[in-house]
């Protein structure tokens, strides 16, 4: 179940941020001045290959592999970085979300129930 991390690290110059995680993903939603979403970026399939699913209002959609930085055996292990992965499942991706997101603010549910739906094909 998404929990919501208190309290969430800020970065200068970036909007304020929300972070929710459990076990199986996470979701950081922006948000501007005045508390309206400005972006989601939600990363799934934690325990297997991990992607991200990002939507930004200025910019629409992107939708990356997370590579763990593992490398190569016997190496000490690098920082995850995000890497090109077109392949979007919605429905899947929604099922996942609809399953862990108990814990979110309804109106977080929405706005990124609406926005996967719109990648469905």
């Amino acid at each position: 179940m998404l929990k919501e991390l208190l309290p969430t690290r800020q970065i200068e110059g970036e909007p304020r941020r929300r972070w929710f995680r459990s076990d199986r993903c996470d979701l950081i939603v922006w948000l501007r001045d005045d508390g309206a979403p400005e972006g989601f970026q939600l990363c799934y399939d934690k325990d297997y290959q991990e992607h991200a699913l990002t939507w930004i209002r200025a910019r629409g959609f992107s939708h990356m592999r997370v590579d763990s930085g593992a490398g190569i055996p016997g190496y000490p292990k690098g920082t995850p970085i995000l890497v090109a992965d077109g392949a979007i499942d919605a429905d899947r991706i929604l099922d996942v979300f609809r399953e862990e997101s108990g814990e979110v603010p309804p109106e977080l549910v929405r706005l990124v129930s609406e926005k996967v739906a719109e990648l469905r094909a």
